[in-house]
Order: C-alpha cells, then structure tokens, then sequence
C-alpha cells in the first residue's frame, strides 16, 4: 500500500480532517532522528519494514524512505520512473504555504529540479565549469585560507573546530573559485552559515548570498574574469538558461558544497580524535587521514537523507505498492549500512567507494565537485594536524552533541586543547 494508504488504514479519519499517522511510521523530525546512534535506528527501522519504510514529515505528511542499497541504485538509476520533478507529488493539496520543508521540496528554477534533456545540459554546464579548477590552485587555497584560520586560534591552546574551523574554510576557499576577492568571501560566510543552519536568519541570509551572486555574476558578464562565474557564464551551454537560473545553480554550488564539506571535516576530525584506530597514527602520515575520510562517507555521511524521487506511475518496489506521485525520501546514509551489502560493519572499509554519500545516477553530485569538496577537506585536516600535533578532545566523546537535523549529519561543536604555538610565516601565507 501507499504511504498515504499505510496511515489511513489505522483508523478513518473525519471528511477534511488529515489522515491518522499509523504506529509504525517514524516522524523523519522526531526525536529518534536526533539520537546519537543513527546506524541504530536505520537498522532497527530495516529489520521492522525492509529496504523501503514509512515516514512521516511534518503536519503528518507521509512518504517513503528508501533503506536499501540496491533499493537506492536502482530508484537513482531510472529517471523515466522516479522523476526528480517534485511536481508531480500527490501530497500538494495538503502542503500548507507555511510548510517548513518547502525549500527543499518545493518547485524550484535550479539544476537540482531540472529534468530530461534540459537537465543533461545544464549539469554540463556546471560540471565544465567545475572541471577547470586547477588542483594546485585548489590546494593553494585551501592551505592559505587553512593556515590563516589556524593563525586566529593557535596561541589560545583551546578552540571549537566547528565553529571556528570546519564551517568556514569551506565558504573562503569556494567564495574564491568562484571569483570573489578574500574580502568578500570572508564577508559571505556568516550568511551562508545562516542560511544552511535553517534558524530565524535563514532566508535573511540567503537573500544575502544572493545578492552577492548576482552582483558578481552580473560584474562578469560585462568584464569576464578567472573563475567559476565567468565560466558558467561564457560557456556554450550558458545561452539556453537565464541569469536567474544560472544565479540558482551557483547558489546550489555554493551551499551544496560548503555545508557537507564542512561536516565531512568535523565528522573526519572527530573520528581521529576520537577511534583509537586512527587516533594512534594521527602523526603517522597522510594514509590514516584518507582512510578516515573514507570511513566517514560510509559510516557518518554529510549528506544522510534528500527529498527526493517521486513516482512518474504507480509501480511495485522491495514488495511495496508505491503509488503514482509517492515521494520516495533517499537515505544515503542507511543504504551505505544496508546489512545485505555491509553485514559486518566493525571491518573498516579501507580504500572502498562504493558508498552512495554523493548520490548516483543523473542527479548525483558531478565528480569535479566531489573532488574539490575532497581537495578542501582534506587538505583542511592534514594543515591542522601539521600545525597543531597535539591536538587533543577537550570534553569526553560523550558529550559531543551532533546538530537535530535528519537531513544533514555533523557535530554542533567539537571542543579541543593544543601546546599554544605561534603563528605561521607571512601572516598566514605559507
């Protein structure tokens, strides 16, 4: 049966009044999603309904989430029949105008609800323009932006590498690809925090990082420049799309690439601070910091669950009747524990990439981002190590306190102590 059809079966609702959530239904903003322990509840929410479960989102909304692995592939692999057009949901009519998920399941002008033809075009257009970004460039960034972030904290001996570090090399080094000066970038961080943290100061700061993009994308159009803006621009492609949507697709770059970068840092951090299997070898070269990078996307995601994909007709999947219009809610984050294709989970994965944390099929993230976001994070963590060799946790791994979102995965802080030492040379400049 539907989702719609699980819920109302528990018992028949009066005419107008929403259907009754069934018992079995876990609220995707409820409290189990805000437990520490998140495999635990993928895995008891597999055991209890299999690879595909009913949720519920706010006002009682319902839809699916995919669990499996195969379940993910396959729904992420056939576009003709699990759209991306978030027009066709069957839950519109009950979607009040107020709803609090709106930006992430509303219809929007970007790349992100594009399909068919139109969206193969305007996916070349930013893969292209992500393509160019020269890896020594890159890493030049994210090692000055790196050491200049380090320089503020280092004489304190104490620092949150959240707020402080994590959730703002990402932003300066992006900012700066993009085509923003060190200054402006700088300037950008505190409202592109704002907006992905999804507080009162959201949609203040998303006007704000949008009329900063479209100052500077309308400054290139006149006078094109080195970076990622003028490339969108002036690339071929650019003629088919308007400026709005090009300015939509930069913001999607901006935001999709700053906040799960920045939580694949904290997440990668915490784990070497915190699993003796890393923590004996954080001076013992770059492979422990690559490894645990790689644990991360299969154990802690960035990314743990996205609306989404929705039924073009009504079709059977992992012995569900999925209707036409069904919103299918992808969890990377369980699939990548799946015990059908991970039984053991104590076995690092090594040098695995299976992982689903970047999505798969069209609508996964494009591969020149994946390595720019890897390019900062890493080079991110390594700085630090090298700068500060002794860092250690300043608190108990008890009482770290990941941020109450289902949607996205990392810690509100991560409190640490260091040997004070100086600044680096230059100011900051390596």
């Amino acid at each position: 049966m539907t989702p719609a059809q699980h819920h109302s079966t528990v018992s028949a609702p009066p005419p107008g009044c929403p259907a009754h959530p069934s018992s079995e239904s876990v609220p995707l903003l409820g409290p189990r999603f805000q437990n520490d322990d998140r495999a635990r509840l993928y895995r008891d929410m597999y055991e209890q309904h299999g690879p595909l479960a009913p949720v519920t989102l706010p006002g009682d909304v319902p839809c699916w989430l995919v669990l499996g692995y195969r379940e993910l592939h396959q729904i992420t692999s056939d576009p003709v029949l699990y759209s991306r057009d978030s027009g066709l949901w069957n839950q519109w009519p009950n979607i009040p105008a107020d709803w609090p998920l709106l930006p992430m399941v509303g219809k929007q002008p970007s790349i992100l609800y594009t399909v068919g033809e139109r969206h193969q075009r305007r996916s070349a257009l930013v893969s292209d323009a992500l393509t160019a970004v020269d890896p020594f460039e890159l890493r030049d960034h994210s090692e000055r932006f790196a050491d200049r972030l380090i320089d503020e904290l280092c004489g304190r001996g104490s620092a949150d590498l959240i707020a402080e570090y994590a959730k703002v090399l990402p932003a300066l080094v992006l900012a700066r690809l993009y085509g923003f000066t060190d200054e402006e970038g700088a300037a950008l961080v505190p409202s592109i925090n704002d907006l992905v943290d999804g507080g009162e100061g959201a949609l203040a700061g998303r006007d704000r990082v949008k009329g900063a993009m479209e100052t500077l994308l309308a400054s290139r159009r006149q006078a094109p420049a080195a970076g990622v803006a003028s490339r969108m621009l002036h690339h071929d492609f650019a003629e088919g799309f308007s400026f709005e949507e090009i300015v939509e697709d930069m913001m999607v770059n901006i935001i999709a690439g700053h906040q799960p970068t920045a939580d694949w840092i904290g997440n990668s951090l915490r784990l070497m601070l915190t699993d003796e299997r890393f923590a004996a070898s954080l001076t013992g070269g770059r492979h422990s910091v690559a490894e645990a990078m790689n644990e991360v996307l299969w154990e802690d995601t960035p990314t743990q669950n996205i609306a989404g994909r929705w039924a073009t007709r009504d079709t059977q999947l992992a012995g569900r009747h999925v209707a036409a219009g069904d919103l299918l809610m992808l969890s990377f984050a369980a699939a990548n524990g799946d015990p059908q294709v991970r039984p053991d989970r104590t076995v690092l994965t090594g040098g695995n990439n299976a992982f689903l944390s970047f999505g798969h099929g069209d609508h996964r993230c494009p591969y020149p981002a994946q390595d720019i976001a890897e390019g900062i994070a890493r080079t991110g963590i390594e700085v630090l190590l090298d700068r500060l060799p002794d860092v250690d946790l300043a608190v108990s791994r008890q009482a770290l306190v990941w941020r109450p979102s289902p949607f996205l995965r990392g810690l509100a802080s991560l409190p640490v102590r260091f040997t004070p030492t100086p600044t680096s040379a230059q100011g900051g400049l390596r």
